[in-house]
């Protein structure tokens, strides 16, 4: 079986990707993998028990978001797990695309203009992540 990995951070946003995502699974007969990323680079030079802390924190905020799309994958049919990791966005997403063997991975679009992540770097990085990885990525 195949596997769809699907980014999420929260919020609306993400409940429309996840869902298009759970679409995509249940056309496809695949699996979902629901992938939670706690970045603390934006902390920069704070003392490392601080960033301990916003880390752990930040991984049982992505815990609770995961397992909250996982259940709405569930009550769609559609076998899902859950994975989060902490560095990086780019680098978790590639470790956890090749874990899962995914044959997809579903980004979802910024609602707003004034978005912090905007749809200009979403493509680069979708873009990037095909040519790196060899899966294919849809923008939602």
């Amino acid at each position: 079986m195949t596997t769809i990995l699907c980014a999420t951070r929260g919020g609306e946003a993400s409940i429309r990707t996840q869902m298009k995502a759970i679409e995509l699974a249940q056309e496809r007969g695949a699996e979902l993998l629901f992938l939670y990323v706690a970045n603390v680079d934006f902390l920069g030079h704070i003392a490392g028990s601080i960033v301990v802390d916003v880390a752990t924190e930040l991984e049982n905020m992505g815990e609770f978001l995961l397992l909250m799309a996982k259940e709405r994958a569930e009550k769609e049919g559609v076998t899902a797990t859950t994975v989060v990791k902490r560095g990086d966005f780019r680098a978790a997403l590639l470790e956890a695309a090749a874990e899962a063997a995914a044959s997809l991975i579903v980004f979802g679009s910024p609602g707003e203009e004034s978005s912090i992540t905007q749809q200009d770097y979403l493509e680069t990085l979708a873009s990037g992540i095909t040519e790196e990885s060899g899966v294919e990525t849809i923008i939602v």
